[in-house]
Formats: C-alpha cells, sequence, structure tokens
C-alpha cells in the first residue's frame, strides 16, 4: 500500500512539473506574439493574386531546436520510480536518472545535428540548380524559385519563406538575416551573406553561388571523413565498457556472497553508481570530442 502511495504522490509530482513547463512554453509563445504584432514595423498589404507570407516560421527560433528540459524530466521519473517503488538504494536510484538525462541530452543533440546536416546538403544542391538557372540567363528570384520547386524538407520551406516575404516587400536583407538565424549553420550564413552582396552591388551571382557550393560540398566531405576516422574511437570507447561489465559478471560468478554484500553496502553502491555514471559522461565527452567544428 504504502508503494502504491508513494508511486501516485512521484506521478503526482512528475505531472505538475509537466503542467507547469508547458504553462511556461504557451506564455513564452504568447509573449512572442503580442510583441510581433506590437512591432513598429509598417504593415505590407500583399498584391493581388501573390501568396500569403507563411507563419510556420518565426526569425528567432531555428526550425529544429533541441529540447534539453525532456530528457532530464524523464531522468528524474526513473530516479523516483526506482527510489519510492522499487525501494531501491539512493545510489542506485539517483546515477540511473542521471544517466538517463545525459545519455538523453545527447541524442536530442545528435537529432539536431542529424537535422542540420540533412538541410546543409540539401542547400548544395540547390544552389547547383540556382548557379545553373542564373547561367541559361535566369534571375535570382526566377533561380530560387526552381531550386524551392526541386528541393524537399526541411530546405523547401526555407526557400518559400524567403521568397514570399520578398514578393510582398519586405527587406531583402532583413529576409536573408531571418534566414540564418531559423538555420544557424555557417553553410547557410555563406549562402545568405552572397545573396546580400548581390541585391546591394549586383554583379555576377553564379560565380559566387559556385564558389559557395564548392565549400559547402568541402564541408560535408571533411565531416563525413572525420566521422570515419573517428568510429574507431568510438569502438574501442564501446569495447572498453563492455569489457569492465564482463569482469564484474566473472568476479560475481566466482565469488557471488561478497559481491552481494559489496553491492549492498553503502559505500559499494555508490562506488558503482559512480562508475556507470563515469562511463556515461565518457560517452557524452566521445560524441563531443568526434564533433567536427570549423
Amino acid at each position: 500500500m504504502d508503494n502504491g502511495v508513494l508511486l501516485v504522490a512521484g506521478g503526482a509530482i512528475l505531472g505538475a512539473i509537466l503542467l507547469i513547463a508547458v504553462a511556461l512554453r504557451r506564455a513564452s509563445t504568447r509573449a512572442a506574439i503580442r510583441d510581433r504584432l506590437n512591432s513598429d514595423a509598417p504593415a505590407v498589404r500583399p498584391p493581388p493574386g501573390s501568396e500569403p507570407p507563411s507563419t510556420e516560421f518565426s526569425d528567432d527560433i531555428p526550425f529544429v531546436r533541441r529540447h534539453a528540459w525532456i530528457p532530464w524530466l524523464l531522468g528524474l521519473a526513473v530516479s523516483l520510480l526506482l527510489y519510492f517503488a522499487m525501494r531501491l538504494a539512493p545510489a542506485y536510484a539517483i546515477v540511473p536518472g542521471l544517466i538517463v538525462g545525459l545519455i538523453g541530452a545527447e541524442l536530442d543533440r545528435q537529432r539536431v545535428l542529424r537535422r542540420l546536416a540533412l538541410i546543409d546538403s540539401q542547400l548544395a544542391d540547390a544552389i547547383d540548380l540556382m548557379v545553373g538557372a542564373l547561367q541559361a540567363g535566369g534571375g535570382l528570384i526566377a533561380a530560387m524559385e526552381s531550386a524551392a520547386r526541386e528541393s524537399r524538407w526541411p530546405l523547401q520551406p526555407q526557400l518559400a519563406e524567403v521568397l514570399g516575404r520578398i514578393r510582398l516587400g519586405d527587406d531583402p536583407q532583413t529576409v536573408f538575416r531571418a534566414l540564418t538565424r531559423r538555420v544557424p549553420t555557417e553553410n547557410f550564413s555563406l549562402f545568405a551573406s552572397a545573396l546580400a552582396v548581390h541585391w546591394e552591388v549586383g554583379g555576377s551571382l553564379a560565380g559566387s553561388l559556385s564558389m559557395v557550393g564548392r565549400t559547402i560540398r568541402d564541408r560535408i566531405e571533411l565531416s563525413r571523413r572525420v566521422s570515419s576516422l573517428t568510429t574507431q574511437g568510438r569502438a574501442s570507447v564501446a569495447a572498453v565498457m563492455l569489457a569492465t561489465y564482463f569482469i564484474a559478471a566473472v568476479i560475481w560468478r566466482n565469488n557471488t556472497e561478497r559481491m552481494e554484500l559489496f553491492l549492498a553496502s553503502t559505500i559499494g553502491s555508490w562506488l558503482v553508481g559512480f562508475a556507470i555514471l563515469l562511463q556515461a559522461v565518457g560517452i557524452v565527452w566521445t560524441a563531443t570530442a568526434s564533433r567536427i567544428r570549423y
């Protein structure tokens, strides 16, 4: 009965935390909408026959965002469940929650990096299409329209947003800066800078975009090479971790009684929990060290 009451209490605490997080998120969204509606920027009425601007984006919010608080909430839930429901020692309840938070945060970071790598790869293909259209005698808007038609998510909505705002009379420099804020990568900064400079001073855009596209492809190739070269290191880390658990299993099999006493003691539980936590930190550190920075 006590376990059930404690489990219900832990679930109620977790639910309250989730409700508070949702309420704060909605309040932040409403505040951002009010600020945008109350801005001093003059309203631009779209010309007849033009498409309205997309309301899917916010200039200051990246198209892919991290959810840093979700893994730690899951880790808190795991710790509460282990401590109140399963009656485990504090070390065996706290450490798994920390591990869930660390590993979950790293997985969320990897998700964001994969999305950014995908849109960078699509940008290189779109630039090739734009260069071909420009060399054939088309204008910048026509070239971007061609690239937007051939692109897929997540790049296609970004290009469509840029085209829609320019057609409706927004300042092109502001539109290009907003693009770099929605897609915060060095490759999109190069792309937006090339478009902004061309819009101000003119000149041959095909040559500039060609160089930008070549630079983006070189960066993508370098990132893939670094990833392949660090695979051996990551495999070595995994092997060392597995060897640790293999040694623990051998010791358990040879002397089960002493191993149980060690795990049941306060010092033993904290030492084991700290060792497992260090392994999780090592996984995160290895992933961070193998990440390329320009």
